[in-house]
């Protein structure tokens, strides 16, 4: 794989990672408002939350499925020609998504393009990881986490709120539509990042299922991972899930698109806040215990929404919450690039993604048969609760006093 480049820890000055920041920027840009657009697009047409849990769950599924996968084939070819074609197809499928919303179709028939987005995510996601560490070096890997997240949740600010607009006014097609677009400008860009080609494999260098088999096996043997995959297993399932279905419902009939739209850019306002700090001040020493501690106010959005509050009150925790996830994201990535070896990165990124994501299906696709059982605002409520419990515990263990912010052998 490629190195960091001459000047690692100043990654702006690098033309590949200008242009993978160029690409995700753009990518992240028409991400942010596909939430926001189908959910309430899906809600326009047919007025349920199964339906929107059919959508939104069949696509986590498909990404969860493939993302073992993915880690394999990233720590396989060169990253920035995955990326390149995994952007592509999924700017096509989102475009098959948006002509759908625009001629008022049955969102049964947008479940396979959800399948085909799901599919390009799961081999998306372990890229991701590990494509920065071919990109920058040293102090560079926090700046160049940074300076991504940063992108990234300028784009979450302006993005629901933009897609609550064009939604309650024009209809979330074209918010899908911008998206389709992002995703194929992106594309263009990955595939001018200058990356050298893998080492050629010999006739019998291992297959496939042994990188991802030797993948499982680091993953196994480091508490410090698994602890904080099973924490976010918890929270995925019972917070994400759950905001992801529940919340548009609850604010369709409540605050609505708009009002939804701007509570979610609240939570990018936080995020961007963080990152942007986190691009001139360097982490402590070690990081985790406190950032998993701080990640438990990531769920309080969840708690508020179902014990009533106002939009004030959800956008003023939404914020809050957005700088917890983005202290942990950063904090997370910096002391995977310095404690995982390059040429495990992905695989490793991938088994940390798929066990932590695998039950957020669960979460999505039980959201609607738990609030029809027991009300959603006590589902949001306890959902919130149990994830903010599996944070603090996590934070608790003693595993988290020894990992330092060191460099990795290589």
């Amino acid at each position: 794989m490629a190195s960091a480049g001459p000047d690692g820890s100043r990654p702006l000055r690098s033309a590949p990672f200008r242009w993978y920041f160029a690409g995700r920027s753009i990518s992240l840009a028409g991400s942010a408002m596909a939430p926001v657009a189908l959910a309430f697009g899906v809600l326009g047409r047919t007025g349920s939350a199964g339906w929107v849990s059919a959508v939104v769950g069949t696509a986590m599924v498909a990404t969860v499925a493939t993302m073992l996968f993915g880690g394999g084939i990233a720590d396989r070819y060169r990253r920035s020609t995955v990326l390149s074609l995994t952007s592509l197809g999924a700017g096509l499928s989102q475009a098959g998504v948006a002509v759908l919303l625009l001629t008022d179709q049955h969102p049964a028939l947008l479940l396979p393009f959800a399948v085909g987005n799901g599919v390009f995510q799961g081999l998306t996601t372990p890229v991701l990881r590990g494509i920065v560490s071919n990109l920058a070096s040293g102090r560079g890997l926090q700046r160049a986490s940074s300076l991504l997240a940063s992108a990234g949740n300028l784009a979450r600010i302006l993005g629901p709120a933009g897609a609550g607009l064009l939604t309650a006014s024009v209809g979330g097609g074209w918010a899908i539509a911008a998206d389709a677009v992002s995703f194929l400008l992106a594309a263009a860009c990955f595939a001018r990042i200058a990356m050298p080609e893998p080492p050629k494999r010999a006739g019998d260098a291992p297959t496939m299922l042994s990188d991802l088999r030797e993948g499982w096996t680091y993953f196994a043997s480091q508490p410090w991972i698994w602890s904080v995959t099973l924490a976010f297993a918890v929270f995925n399932a019972t917070d994400r899930g759950v905001w992801q279905v529940l919340g548009p419902v609850i604010a369709f009939h409540t605050i609505g698109a708009t009002g939804w739209g701007l509570v979610l850019s609240a939570q990018g306002v936080g995020a961007l806040l963080a990152s942007v700090v986190l691009v001139h001040v360097p982490l402590m020493r070690r990081p985790m215990r406190p950032v998993l501690a701080a990640m438990a106010l990531a769920a309080l959005p969840l708690v508020l929404l179902g014990a009533g509050a106002g939009i004030a009150w959800l956008a003023a925790a939404s914020l809050l919450a957005g700088v917890a996830t983005e202290l942990f994201t950063v904090a997370w990535e910096t002391v995977n690039y310095t404690h995982i070896s390059e040429r495990l990165l992905s695989r490793v990124g991938a088994h940390d993604e798929f066990w932590s994501f695998v039950s957020f299906p669960l979460g999505q696709l039980s959201a609607p048969v738990l609030a029809a059982a027991f009300g959603s605002a006590a589902v949001a409520l306890s959902g919130g609760t149990v994830a903010a419990l599996a944070m603090l515990a996590a934070s608790l263990l003693p595993v988290f006093r020894h990992i330092e912010l060191r460099p990795a052998e290589r």
